[in-house]
């Protein structure tokens, strides 16, 4: 296991996320822009940590393995948190999405990594523009908590509902292009 900058970079978003949860409840009017910032921080180190990665040529398995882990995790923690203090439907749907097509898509680069078909299911350009639309309005969202607070969560949950299109649109992709691995694997079995 190797620890460089990038690494760091990913186990600070880690870190971070008990730090996101702690300041959401505490009972302070800015709490949620508090947490907003925290969310954010680890937002930019996770462009932070591939772009260095890939620049520095410090790229690792370990770091690979990471990454998506860490993304996950602060994603469905601020998901639950916004959920939770807004337990509006669209959100609770869109969450769900948002949480369940992650499981799915682990589990589906999982398997294909156990026939050695892990390359069909690599990150393309749609899950960069979901990420970046769960983390813009997740930001958002929890920033609307406490400030603007009518116009901030109209654009946070029509952001939600979009991240949450873009979401399902990557699943389908990903699915897709594992579907003749999967069958033609299955039928071998």
């Amino acid at each position: 296991m190797q620890f460089n900058l990038p690494t760091w970079l990913t186990l600070i978003r880690i870190i971070l996320i008990p730090v996101m949860v702690a300041l959401f409840y505490l009972p302070w009017h800015l709490a949620h822009v508090a947490c907003g910032v925290v969310f954010g921080i680890a937002g930019i180190t996770d462009w932070l940590d591939g772009y260095l990665a890939r620049k520095m040529s410090q790229t690792t398995l370990f770091g690979a393995f990471l990454d998506p882990v860490a993304d996950k995790l602060m994603v469905s923690v601020a998901l639950v948190l916004i959920v939770q203090a807004d337990p509006n439907p669209w959100l609770a749907i869109a969450a769900a999405v948002i949480i369940g097509r992650e499981i799915t898509i682990a589990s589906l680069r999982e398997w294909m990594a156990e026939i050695g078909q892990r390359n069909k299911v690599e990150v393309s350009w749609i899950g960069k523009w979901k990420t970046t639309a769960q983390i813009v309005a997740i930001e958002i969202l929890l920033v609307s908590m406490d400030v603007w607070k009518e116009t901030l969560t109209q654009i946070g949950q029509f952001l939600l509902l979009i991240s949450a299109i873009l979401t399902l649109w990557s699943m389908f992709n990903y699915i897709k292009a594992a579907l003749p691995s999967l069958l033609h694997h299955d039928s071998k079995g």
